[in-house]
């Protein structure tokens, strides 16, 4: 691939921005001013030095066109990713004013260029089988296999009867005995393989003394755990699309399966979550030829916003591989042809009553869902009380939002986008409310991200 085929718009790269503030602190650093030695090779590599409150410039390089996507290192010390010394040097070159020449890359960045490389083509050979991967063993994995469904058996036995113990004693022991029973609890489903149920108890644990209605809230997560560890135990006797949840819900790893999709997918939203161990991006797609709507997870550690982003609103053409278990949305990211390209397309739109619906639906497949990926079309934000709502516009239904969006600055972008009349939302439905990420104007118009 040429330099050519991967050269970004300014927008394009201040989409990969993990925040606003990188967004304002990269765009400043995108003249010629701090920068030294820039350069940019034919295969999509960019680097450049830039001078930093420090004696010594800081080294920026880019990888642009790597196997696995675009990649970032910079010896500065920020946690985020990319930094804003990776989007300056990205704007500098998107330029394309000739202050970024092509030439030959210095030792310190064709050395990281190409190791990046070498493990991503190594990585991606042991994912199809290949050399990289060494001679299987079949009966060696399944063997290992066994151990831990063994060991996620003797946990999710041992859950039961702390759920058990717990109702007995009842809720308000719960309250009582405070967080470290929870991650007692966690700690010893880690001890059995089974990091989603060590989640789950983590979850649990935050819940007493939340707020009123607590006991409400505890009871009902706990008949959800109960549900996920008999599913677990009882996995021969459920369908295979169930028991493929069941086996994702517990942790278990899962590999995506079937011939891959092509398609130009739209991209409808990204955010990051994060805990003390993961930063979890999700990105959802929209199929503009399939209608298929998928999400795309990535990680990184701890701190550090993970390699993967892409446009909200822009089409990319690509491959996906959908990940098994009916009604699952994840797939996993193949093959991209071509750079995220500008459009004006917007997923089909639904009315609010159908997207509670869709969400019961799903519950049906997997019953441990929080939410659905619906948009809202034709809809209008209203406040309601100490709460907003998105009504329908043409009707007198309409869908409250979460606590999470409320507390947002996405919904006054929304309010701000409205002004009174109808727009185009698409979100996640579950049974906290909807939470928008992305809308659309009720004209012509891009795609305002509201995460």
């Amino acid at each position: 691939m040429t330099q050519q085929g991967v050269r970004r718009s300014a927008d394009d790269v201040l989409a990969l921005a993990p925040d606003d503030s990188s967004r304002r602190a990269g765009s400043r650093l995108g003249v010629v001013d701090p920068w030294t030695g820039v350069g940019s090779s034919a295969e999509g590599a960019v680097w450049g030095q830039c001078e930093g409150s420090g004696g010594r410039p800081y080294l920026t390089v880019v990888d642009v066109a790597g196997p696995a996507g675009p990649a970032y290192k910079c010896s500065c010390p920020s946690r985020k990713f990319p930094c804003k010394h990776a989007l300056g040097l990205l704007l500098l070159w998107a330029a394309g004013d000739g202050s970024v020449p092509t030439g030959a890359a210095p030792d310190w960045a064709a050395e990281w260029v190409a190791g990046r490389r070498r493990r991503a083509e190594s990585e991606q050979a042991a994912d199809e089988g290949g050399p990289a991967s060494g001679p299987a063993d079949p009966e060696a994995a399944r063997r290992r296999a066994e151990r831990r469904a063994d060991r996620v058996t003797a946990g999710a036995t041992e859950l039961e009867q702390r759920l058990c113990d717990l109702l007995r004693g009842g809720l308000a022991t719960a309250e009582q005995s405070g967080y470290a029973m929870w991650e007692e609890t966690a700690a010893r489903m880690v001890d059995a393989q089974a990091p989603g149920l060590a989640s789950k108890a983590r979850e649990l644990g935050a819940i007493p003394g939340s707020g009123a209605g607590w006991p409400v809230r505890l009871l009902e997560e706990c008949a959800l755990l109960h549900l996920l560890a008999r599913g677990w135990l009882h996995g021969a006797d459920l369908p295979a699309g169930l028991s493929a949840a069941v086996r994702s819900r517990v942790g278990l790893p899962t590999s995506p399966e079937g011939p891959p999709v092509r398609d130009r997918w739209l991209v409808l939203a990204q955010y990051d979550t994060a805990d003390s161990r993961l930063t979890t991006r999700r990105i959802w797609l929209h199929g503009t030829g399939t209608g298929r709507t998928a999400l795309v997870l990535s990680y990184g550690p701890v701190g550090r916003a993970p390699e993967l982003a892409l446009p909200v609103g822009r089409l990319v053409d690509a491959e996906v591989t959908p990940y098994p278990g009916t009604g699952q949305f994840r797939v996993a990211l193949g093959e991209r042809f071509a750079a995220p390209e500008p459009t004006a397309e917007r997923p089909a739109g639904t009315a609010t009553a159908r997207a509670a619906a869709r969400y019961g639906e799903a519950l049906l497949h997997d019953p441990w869902l929080d939410a659905v990926p619906v948009t809202l079309d034709g809809v209008v934000p209203v406040p309601d009380g100490d709460s907003w709502q998105l009504a329908d516009a043409k009707g007198d239904l309409a869908i409250p939002l979460s606590a999470a969006a409320r507390a947002g600055a996405g919904l006054w972008r929304l309010v701000a986008l409205s002004g009174g009349a109808p727009v185009t939302v698409f979100g996640e439905c579950g049974h906290r409310g909807f939470t928008p990420l992305t809308a659309w104007p009720e004209g012509p118009g891009a795609a305002v991200p509201l995460c």
